[in-house]
């Protein structure tokens, strides 16, 4: 009991989290992502089906772009020849490239799965496997126009497909242009930029920009879309060089962000969709839980973040989502279906179905990943 009352000291919990709680065994993490990446792929058998919603869309959009980004990082702990098989058989049905077969798109949406088939690349070199990415990721620099990130779900769908180009090819050129793009969204986008420094937060987008504000007057910051910068803030460091003319600003807009987020955690572990308005649609949510969950870890495991301040907040945050989220058929409660705002893909419950359940896998399987490491053995 003592050495327990001293952990908790030591892990400083003046943070804004209530109490630390014990990361499971590595084995236990590995089986919940199992679980859950299990329930999907069998629901899923067939990785180029079509998916059907409101409309039928072809099966690389940037949903399940996001869940093979998650089963990539899930394939390095857990080495299974069916996920890499999975995930190739994927890029290949859609012939390597964008969304619709679109080589050249200024979408991000629709460049998102080249961070997959990057990944692929790096495992077997094949030239398909990166020419209509290259070329697409070519053709946005040779324009000179770097206004395409507009909202900062953006920043999470593209933004690593640059670094790891450069990172690929030894081309700064790709570290250079995705500056460029990050500083327009960052400073410009909607007047000022969707960056607000005195909350350390970021706007979804123009249209949240003040006077827009939640029912309690505060600014309306949603959950998921943070996640999203925090995801590619640490995808992009992983990669970059740091002799780079802009990596301490990105580890400064990481750390930023992390530490704003960490005393809005509620006290059961996950962040309400609102996240300065906790009565607005406040709740359980996993998705943006996740992403958190994820780069918070991952700056622990780097160095980059204090493990006596973020340890006990990345705890509570896993538990909630493996011991609450995960249902023992592997399914994934309390995601936040598509939207861009709190009010979106309401209700959130821990039995519904969200309208796409690849993505919300896909931030479980970043997050566990990193969990993964971080854990005793």
């Amino acid at each position: 009991m003592m050495k327990k009352i001293l952990l908790l000291l030591l892990l400083g919990c003046g943070t804004g989290v209530t109490i630390a709680q014990d990361l499971p065994a590595k084995s236990t993490i590995v089986r919940e992502l199992r679980s859950a990446n299990d329930y999907f792929m069998h629901k899923w058998p067939d990785p180029v089906k079509t998916i059907i919603t409101n409309k039928e869309r072809p099966a690389n959009i940037w949903t399940r772009g996001v869940y093979y980004e998650g089963l990539m990082a899930f394939y390095k702990i857990d080495n299974q020849k069916r996920y890499y098989d999975y995930a190739v058989e994927w890029a290949e049905k859609h012939h390597w490239k964008p969304v619709r077969g679109e080589v050249y798109t200024r979408h991000a949406d629709n460049q998102n799965c080249g961070m997959t088939y990057i990944d692929l690349y790096r495992i077997d070199p094949k030239p398909e496997r990166l020419a209509a990415i290259k070329t697409n990721i070519d053709a946005v620099i040779n324009s000179g126009r770097y206004d395409d990130w507009t909202w900062i779900d953006a920043i999470q769908m593209a933004m690593p497909i640059f670094v790891k180009l450069g990172a690929t090819l030894n081309d700064t050129k790709y570290f250079d242009y995705m500056y460029k793009m990050y500083s327009h969204i960052k400073y410009q986008e909607g007047g000022h930029g969707l960056f607000n420094p005195k909350d350390n937060l970021w706007w979804r987008d123009k249209d949240f920009i003040p006077p827009y504000s939640e029912p309690n007057g505060e600014d309306c910051y949603w959950a998921r879309g943070n996640g999203w910068v925090l995801a590619a803030l640490a995808l992009v460091l992983q990669e970059l060089p740091k002799t780079d003319a802009h990596y301490m600003e990105y580890l400064d807009d990481f750390q930023k962000l992390a530490k704003a987020l960490l005393p809005l955690q509620r006290t059961d572990g996950f962040w309400n969709v609102s996240l300065h308005d906790p009565n607005y649609f406040g709740g359980k949510e996993t998705s943006g839980t996740a992403l958190f969950v994820y780069g918070m870890t991952w700056g622990i495991n780097n160095g980059h973040l204090s493990k006596a301040d973020f340890l006990p907040a990345v705890e509570k945050g896993w538990n909630a989502i493996s011991k609450e989220s995960l249902q023992p058929n592997g399914f994934l409660g309390y995601v936040q279906s598509t939207g861009k705002e709190p009010k979106d893909g309401q209700p959130v419950t821990v039995d519904k179905i969200p309208d796409f359940e690849d993505y919300g896998l896909g931030c479980f399987l970043l997050a566990g990943t990193e969990i993964y490491k971080l854990a005793k053995k």
